[in-house]
Parts: structure tokens; C-alpha cells; sequence
């Protein structure tokens, strides 16, 4: 099946170059999109208020979901509420820079962690809170969903509209 996603920023995307993404991202350096046009806005005026350049512009990609199925692809899908696996996952990847870890997966489909996940995640590394008591805090979030892309061959399952 075709689903439309979306990549909010600052600048129109006409090639996706992994080399300028962000590291210690949610499920790590990779590209990032939303199947929630109104997030991904939200997420293009975020970018220009950081970037202090720009216009918000939301970038309409298809994806074939059936390449998820019977391919060489690594691919990890979260379910839509929080977990104590997701938030180990998520809590791996924004440290990664510091703590080096690196995951196998092409693709990553799972929540958003928003500022209030940030801040238990924060408490959990601080040891403030176990992981047990982290995912119970985590387990009523209702939290958007976001699609990562991490290899060129990910990349490749994207078409620009």
C-alpha cells in the first residue's frame, strides 16, 4: 500500500542526504518523516524558529509499505503506545554520541518522543526513576508516529511528489 509521508524543515528537499542529518535523534542519525501532515508543519515552523532562516515547507514523499514485507530490508516497528523497549531505544539513540551505540535497522517506525518523554528519559539517566517506574510514567502518552530512514537503501523506498 501507498502512504504519503512528510518531512517538515527550513528548506525545500529535492535529495535526501543522510550526511546532513542530526545525531542523537530519536532512533538515530537518519531521515525523519511523519505520516501527520500537520506535524510535519509543525515541525517545518519549529525549524525555521531554531534555524532563524527560511520558510516552513513540508515535503510530500510516497512510501510502499509492501516493501516492508519479503526483502533484505532491517526494519522495527513500534507500537503506537510507548514502551519500556521504545524508550531504552529512544534513550540509546539520543546518547549515542556519547555512548556510541549504533542499531541494525534500515527503517524505524514508532512514536514521537515529545519534551514531556525528554524529561523522564532525562530522570531515567540521572537514576531519579528505573526503567520499570520510566515506562509506567511513559504509558499513557498518546504520542504522533514517525517514520526514520537510516541507510541508502532505505532512502531508496522513498519517492519524492
Amino acid at each position: 500500500m501507498i502512504k504519503k509521508l512528510y518531512h517538515g524543515s527550513n528548506v525545500a528537499i529535492e535529495v535526501i542526504d543522510l550526511s546532513k542529518s542530526l545525531a542523537d535523534k530519536d532512533f538515530g542519525k537518519g531521515f525523519y518523516l511523519t505520516d501527520i501532515e500537520t506535524q510535519a508543519l509543525a515541525m517545518a515552523q519549529r525549524r525555521v524558529r531554531i534555524m532563524g532562516y527560511g520558510n516552513p515547507i513540508v515535503t510530500v514523499f510516497e512510501f510502499d509499505d509492501d516493501c516492508m514485507h519479503g526483502n533484505d530490508l532491517n526494519i522495527k516497528v513500534f507500537p503506537d503506545e510507548v514502551s519500556a523497549e521504545w524508550a531504552e531505544f529512544v534513550n540509546s539513540n539520543r546518547n549515542a554520541s556519547q555512548t556510541g551505540f549504533t542499531h541494525p535497522f534500515d527503517i524505524v517506525i514508532g512514536p514521537v518522543a515529545d519534551d514531556g518523554v525528554a524529561f523522564q528519559l532525562e530522570r531515567y539517566n540521572e537514576g531519579v526513576i528505573d526503567l520499570e517506574t520510566l515506562a509506567k510514567e511513559l504509558a499513557y502518552r498518546k504520542l504522533n508516529r514517525q517514520y526514520y530512514f537510516g541507510t541508502e537503501r532505505a532512502i531508496e523506498q522513498l519517492k519524492r511528489r
